[in-house]
């Protein structure tokens, strides 16, 4: 009976290697659970550095043409949340974005790639900035395998449009959560 369960063990733990599959992910050498000074917003009554985190995925599903990134708080008192970051036609051969890509004038987003505004009106990356003694805000940075190469939308256009375009396109995406309170 003991070699029949360690057979067993041996055969489950061998068919995962063999057949499990590969899960689209998102990880980042940036950011653990809690945002920090260095994402924080610079305006808005917050005075951090506003620089965009490190961000990599892999494992992308077959037929997948380009990507977007896209950072979203559902804890903003707004009645619809706050966009922080929307880049999209992000070329498929693309598989990071290194730290502070979201700061448009120094040009470190992949080519092509296009930021387009956030709820503060600016485009690029805009941190996190709750307001003050709101508590924990979640912060939801996700990536998204589209099955378009271009959206068809530029850097004027507004968040909600861009996640219009990316509901309909999407094959598959990965999100990493981050907190961050004032």
């Amino acid at each position: 009976m003991k070699k029949l369960s360690i057979l067993f063990i041996l055969l489950i733990a061998f068919s995962n290697t063999l057949w499990g599959q590969k899960t689209f992910t998102l990880s980042s050498n940036d950011l653990g659970g809690q945002a920090t000074k260095i994402q924080e917003f610079n305006g808005f009554g917050c005075e951090g550095d506003n620089t965009s985190p490190q961000l990599s995925w892999a494992n992308a599903p077959a037929g997948t043409k380009s990507f977007a990134v896209t950072m979203y708080d559902p804890d903003a008192p707004t009645g619809s949340g706050w966009w922080h970051w929307v880049v999209f036609d992000i070329p498929k051969n693309i598989n990071e974005l290194v730290t502070n890509a979201g700061n448009i004038t120094l040009n470190l987003a992949p080519k092509d790639a296009i930021q387009s505004l956030t709820n503060y009106g600016a485009k690029g990356f805009g941190g996190p900035c709750p307001p003050k003694g709101h508590g924990f805000h979640k912060y939801e940075i996700t990536v998204y395998a589209l099955k378009t190469e271009k959206l068809g939308l530029d850097e004027n256009t507004n968040p909600a449009i861009v996640g219009y375009y990316l509901w309909n396109n999407t094959l598959a995406k990965s999100t990493i959560v981050t907190y961050y309170k004032k």
